[in-house]
């Protein structure tokens, strides 16, 4: 099973409004210096596994989004937008595992200015699947 940001890396790419494309303003794990507009997305884990009655286990990981921008009402609005492409998806299958259910826990919200006195906002989303 991929990490979760993998398969929602390939959720926002095949969203082609969006505008995201791998490795060229859309990363995993790292946010890069440039280019200034970037979504970067971030693994980590909120709940447990669990354990069904039938002995499979239902993965509840966490996916954290991070817009970054030269302008805080740009990114702002690719954070929402982000938010409205995750939010409520259910029931779909991506890269042989199945998305119970993604749904937005938090954001956008900004979480800070960096280095280069650019906004950076977050969106937080946890999520249900299983292989």
């Amino acid at each position: 099973m991929n990490s979760a940001s993998e398969d929602i890396k390939d959720m926002l790419v095949a969203e082609s409004d969006l505008g995201l494309v791998f490795a060229t303003n859309l990363f995993i794990g790292q946010e890069p210096a440039k280019p200034s507009e970037t979504a970067t997305l971030f693994d980590y884990s909120v709940i447990p596994p669990q354990l069904t009655l039938d002995g499979a286990g239902i993965d509840n990981p966490s996916v954290q989004v991070r817009v970054r921008s030269t302008d805080y009402q740009k990114g702002w609005i690719l954070a929402e937008i982000i938010k409205n492409s995750l939010h409520g998806r259910a029931q779909e299958t991506w890269n042989g595992t199945l998305y119970s259910v993604i749904y937005c826990s938090s954001g956008p919200a900004l979480l800070d200015w960096d280095e280069n006195n650019r906004p950076r906002f977050i969106v937080n989303f946890n999520i249900q699947r299983r292989s």
